[in-house]
């Protein structure tokens, strides 16, 4: 297919029993637009027999492009192995769990062609757990403040993008990577909409806690350098509380002749004082470490095989 005009880019992990369904919902679905559309799935090392599953879809379909990662880099890189594959002219971008429905890519297709560059799905009625939407809510609020950004957390990666779009966020080559914040840095003309949110069909989100923070930490120092801002502003504010503090003493002991506290007040002065330091140590660790893993220049992901062969 030379002239390709939407293509559909899903990350899978731990979804196999959802594969099939997923393809006839969006073939059935995207057939209503065009016939010319792609299928990728993107196979981020899924413990279960996905690959088999995305390889027989694709003999039957040649319109099913599977990609095959030779081991689990991550739900961010599989969405940027699949934005690197795809040839449309639009490209959607849509979890493999059925939670993000299939048919609602009409919606988001329909306002693009209102003159959209970008059009995400805000959830209004999030099918969730309770701790998934708090985790997720915590997750963007902490987000928003040290990237100085305004993401919704009912809005997550279903999303309809042009292909200048995705040119533009193929020059973005950082190790460290989140899909939305990367579409709100490139710009162009966006708009928000809603669509129905589904319960997930199969499995349990792998969005652990752990990982929510770990990826909120690995955004923040890739995208902000306000940690460190915050670190030169409490030093300067511990300084002057210090200074003031010592001539307190000083005031008190030469006018009042009241004697200065002795090694308990020193004590627990240097241990806090030793906390914050080790504190801003870490912070600097954490930007040095980045600086480390975007120095060695690795690539973002690395493929195994493919159901296809590169178009160049």
């Amino acid at each position: 297919m030379d002239n390709i005009h939407i293509s559909v880019v899903t990350p899978v992990y731990g979804c196999c029993e959802t594969l099939e369904l997923l393809y006839k919902r969006l073939k059935d679905t995207l057939s209503k637009i065009t016939d010319d559309f792609e299928i990728i799935m993107v196979n981020d090392a899924s413990p279960d027999d996905a690959w088999s599953v995305i390889k027989t879809l694709a003999e039957k379909d040649s319109r099913v492009k599977g990609i095959n990662f030779s081991r689990n880099f991550g739900q961010h890189y599989a969405i940027t192995a699949g934005l690197d594959y795809a040839l449309g002219d639009w490209i959607v971008v849509m979890d493999c769990d059925l939670q993000d429905r299939p048919e609602e890519i009409l919606k988001l297709y329909d306002k693009a062609q209102e003159g959209y560059d970008i059009v995400f799905g805000k959830r209004y009625q999030r099918k969730d757990s309770f701790f998934k939407r708090t985790g997720s809510k915590l997750f963007y609020k902490i987000l928003d403040y040290f990237t100085e950004s305004k993401i919704d957390n009912s809005v997550a990666n279903f999303s309809i993008v042009s292909s200048k779009v995705v040119n533009m966020l193929k020059k973005l080559r950082e190790q460290n990577r989140l899909y939305p914040l990367f579409v709100n840095w490139v710009g162009f003309k966006r708009i928000d909409i809603d669509i129905e949110h589904a319960s997930r069909e199969e499995g349990e989100s792998s969005y652990t806690f752990s990982k929510l923070i770990n990826l909120a930490i690995d955004a923040i120092v890739s995208q902000s350098n306000k940690p460190l801002k915050l670190a030169i502003k409490f030093g300067f504010i511990m300084s002057i509380l210090s200074l003031i503090y010592a001539l307190w003493l000083v005031a008190r002991y030469y006018i009042f002749s009241i004697p200065v506290a002795g090694w308990t007040s020193v004590m627990v002065s240097i241990y806090f004082i030793g906390g914050l330091l080790f504190a801003n140590m870490g912070v600097l660790g954490l930007y040095i470490g980045k600086i480390f893993d975007e120095a060695k220049s690795r690539p973002l992901y690395l493929v195994d095989e493919t159901t296809f062969e590169k178009e160049m």
